[in-house]
């Protein structure tokens, strides 16, 4: 019997995965978050659905979330370019910790007033709904290729990925006063950013052995390194947990650390996290899908309509445009940041700390936080690419070529593989590879041409638009760079 019950539960966890990844590409299509997609889907297989299968774990749902979100965070971190988010950390960083308290505070608010809460209660429904996923909006924008111009793209990155901590903490801190009466808001400031402080810290630390044990543990089989990567994130999070630091700000720095330095393997782990994120994210949404009961949803759907427009309009912008001033940024950017401020899963996750808790109105809470989610997700999603058109902030979705050939640098290879765009004013345009005077040690192994790829020789004539791709050192790359990329006379 157990058997069959296990069988009839990795083929139903099949099919629903099968599912979701066929189901993404009818959201890449439509233009909507494939969160929508995942969530759908695992509604559709519910209690109340079609598939009637029956979950009411809120438990098993908080674990796999946070795990989820551990690995999720990780792989957002290895892929951020440090160099593209230094211009804007400070607001981010702003953006990430004042920004959410603010939206918290005001959604937590107007919540007290239109859902019939205790203003404790509120403020604990706006910390759930107070932090964004940048993820559902970029996958919108490259759905139809467009991007976002200036920093406005690597702004909205670094906070979302670092903005969940300050959400977690908010939350934990209101369940805590809730559960204790007696507690001050005064006296679980200074813990709270100890371990705002503390998981930075921890999670640089812990970054740097991450890439010093790779490079030196010289281990026989290649595919042990993923597998020591996914040991060294749940040592990170658990790590930092335990001595009361914030453990998703930990994992998050460490993939930063990891990201923007060189270690074996980097690329093949990079791919490899890249997957597991979206199998987190999938699994994810599947089980929150499974936990909500729709019927129930449809019961708070006025207060969470009315909570989600408050939050779009109101909370959210008035969060942005505070946090910002005098950042010098253009009015029309701070407004498509405002709009993005799309909800994820990670809003679902946190209303099942509540439940577990034992909190008043839990349920009420995680019904209209769900609904808040699919709203934003709703109204929002779809409509980012239409608002960065009208807010003039758009651009064309670069094209990113992928090469057949790749180079794992590290301690064992002391250069990389790195492709430079020969602009229409350069002066290397409509010259011979040869007569461009390339430092010896740069290499130009191939030329992406449009769709096609040429194998250079030196009498190769280059072409504006062409992609030359470099075999070199970082100091022969930086003066190889300066050539091509030098204006005509």
């Amino acid at each position: 019997m157990s058997l069959i019950s296990i069988e009839l539960t990795l083929l139903a966890a099949a099919v629903l995965l099968l599912a979701s990844i066929l189901a993404s590409k009818v959201s890449d299509r439509l233009g909507i978050p494939s969160l929508l997609i995942f969530l759908g889907i695992g509604m559709l297989a519910g209690s109340d659905g079609i598939g009637g299968i029956h979950f009411d774990d809120p438990s098993l749902a908080q674990a796999l979330g946070i795990v989820a979100l551990s690995y999720i965070l990780f792989a957002g971190g290895l892929s951020t370019d440090w160099a593209s988010v230094r211009p804007v950390l400070a607001q981010g960083g702003l953006l990430a910790t004042l920004g959410v308290f603010i939206t918290a505070a005001l959604a937590g608010g107007f919540a007290t007033f239109v859902g019939g809460f205790t203003p404790l209660e509120g403020l604990l429904l706006g910390s759930i709904i107070s932090s964004t996923d940048a993820a559902a909006v970029f996958s919108v924008l490259r759905s139809r290729n467009v991007s976002l111009r200036g920093g406005l793209k690597p702004l909205l990155e670094l906070e979302s990925g670092s903005n969940d901590p300050m959400a977690v903490l908010l939350t934990l801190a209101c369940i805590s006063l809730l559960q204790h009466p007696g507690e001050t808001v005064g006296g679980l400031v200074p813990m709270m950013l100890v371990q705002l402080v503390l998981g930075a810290g921890l999670g640089y630390l812990l970054g740097r052995g991450m890439i010093l044990l790779i490079n030196h543990i010289r281990l026989e089989y290649e595919g042990l390194y993923p597998v020591l990567s996914l040991a060294m994130v749940l040592l990170i999070y658990g790590l930092s947990t335990i001595v009361q630091a914030n453990g998703f700000l930990a994992v998050y720095v460490a993939g930063i650390v990891m990201g923007n330095h060189s270690f074996i393997h980097k690329r093949s782990l990079i791919r490899f996290h890249d997957g597991l994120a979206w199998l987190m994210q999938i699994s994810m949404f599947l089980v929150l899908g499974l936990l909500v009961y729709p019927s129930k949803i449809a019961g708070v759907a006025g207060t969470g309509l009315l909570v989600t427009a408050f939050l779009m309009l109101a909370a959210r912008p008035a969060a942005v445009f505070l946090t910002l001033i005098g950042s010098g940024m253009p009015h029309r950017e701070r407004l498509m940041v405002a709009w993005v401020g799309l909800r994820g899963a990670v809003p679902i996750i946190l209303a099942t700390f509540p439940l577990l808790a034992g909190i008043a109105q839990a349920e009420m809470m995680f019904d209209i936080v769900f609904f808040v989610v699919l709203a934003s997700a709703l109204l929002q999603g779809t409509s980012i690419p239409q608002v960065a058109r009208w807010l003039g902030v758009d651009a064309p979705m670069a094209r990113v070529p992928v090469y057949p050939i790749e180079c794992e640098p590290g301690g064992r290879v002391p250069c990389d593989l790195v492709d430079v765009e020969i602009r229409p004013d350069s002066a290397a345009a409509g010259k011979q590879l040869v007569e461009l005077g390339l430092p010896e040690g740069a290499l130009v192994v191939l030329i992406n041409r449009g769709e096609e790829f040429i194998i250079p020789t030196g009498g190769t004539i280059l072409n504006p638009g062409d992609r030359l791709l470099f075999l070199a050192a970082a100091a022969q790359l930086a003066q190889a760079r300066a050539i091509i990329e030098a204006p005509q006379e």
